[in-house]
């Protein structure tokens, strides 16, 4: 009981990390969605999230996790935004092979 307690009042399950990282920011650029998902790391934020796109019936999916850390959530979904951008302007649809 006095576990459960200290768990609740400090954190200990993480649910609370789990929680803050399953908000996400979508964004659409050049006819591809893009979704922010940053990843709480060690008390900071991972650039992570994933870029979509309907071809046909189909939606394509693309799944990056970078090293990028960043002190603040919002800060690391900007940064997500920014390079999902700069790929999607370089590659293209080849981002899905």
């Amino acid at each position: 009981m006095l576990g459960k307690m200290f768990k609740s009042l400090f954190g200990g399950s993480g649910e609370g990390q789990a929680k803050a990282a399953s908000k996400t920011t979508a964004v659409e650029h050049e006819g591809y969605q893009i979704i922010a998902e940053p990843q709480s790391s060690g008390g900071q934020w991972q650039v992570a999230g994933r870029i979509e796109k309907q071809i046909g019936e189909e939606t394509k999916i693309h799944r990056f996790i970078r090293a990028d850390i960043m002190p603040g959530e919002a800060e690391a979904a900007n940064e997500m935004i920014r390079k999902a951008k700069m790929m999607i302007d370089q590659q293209g649809d080849a981002i899905f092979d």
